[in-house]
């Protein structure tokens, strides 16, 4: 049943969520699930229609800016044997900068109807990225300060995790592994809370947690691609005791 206008407002939170959800079953796909992959891109394309439809939803534009710049980087998230390759180390001559002047555009038009929300500012998070010409160039203090946004109206542990790995950039990783230590009791059973603290504790030499922290995240990761991942890292840190 096709909602009538008055009724938009009150169905679009869930229908955002859906379509993110399906971009996201095949964003996380391995690099070798091509049919998976598919569905990123008919995420994006929901996206797109429903932005065209709902014109002054920016919400609707915002969720679409963030797919499409995450989707522009498909190109360089795996290596020729399907390993996922981490954002500040892809070959971002990959990227797809046409994709991502668009959504640039379309971001910039939503932020000027002045009702920002979660999609607006996790697109401008990605945006940031982005238009960085490295990971060094990216202004984390900026990413920090979204963040800090965004997490005052989704203040979920999840979004708390990636605003510490902004301070890592930001400010540094003895004050980002607080961040992260704070946030123990309610992602002990977060693969990627292990694997934030594994990376930070091996940034400060301390390897022997590092390790035990990846050998956890290995054991919680059930996606393939994340699990290689996660076996490459313990391999290098037991190389390092």
């Amino acid at each position: 049943e096709v909602p009538r206008p008055h009724e938009y407002a009150d169905r679009l939170p869930a229908v955002l969520a859906v379509i993110y959800l399906v971009f996201n079953e095949g964003y996380l796909a391995s690099g070798r699930s091509g049919q998976r992959r598919e569905l990123a891109r008919e995420g994006v394309e929901l996206a797109r229609q429903l932005a065209a439809l709902l014109p002054r939803e920016p919400e609707a534009a915002g969720l679409a800016a963030l797919l499409e710049l995450h989707h522009a980087r498909a190109a360089a998230r795996f290596d020729s044997w399907g390993r996922i390759v981490l954002l500040e180390q892809q070959d971002r001559r990959l990227w797809d900068r046409a994709a991502i002047g668009q959504a640039a555009v379309r971001l910039r038009d939503a932020v000027r109807q002045g009702r920002p929300g979660p999609y607006q500012l996790q697109a401008g998070i990605a945006a940031l990225h982005a238009l960085a010409a490295s990971s060094e160039a990216t202004d984390w203090a900026d990413v920090r300060a979204l963040y800090d946004r965004l997490s005052a109206l989704d203040p979920s542990p999840v979004v708390l995790l990636n605003r510490a790995v902004a301070t890592r950039f930001a400010v540094g990783p003895a004050p980002a592994l607080a961040e992260v230590d704070a946030l123990g009791d309610r992602l002990a059973d977060y693969h990627l809370w292990h694997a934030a603290r594994a990376d930070l504790l091996a940034t400060l030499d301390r390897t022997a947690e590092a390790l035990a922290a990846a050998e956890r995240a290995l054991e919680l990761a059930a996606n393939p691609a994340e699990r290689e991942l996660m076996s490459r890292r313990v391999g290098e840190l037991r190389r390092r005791r």
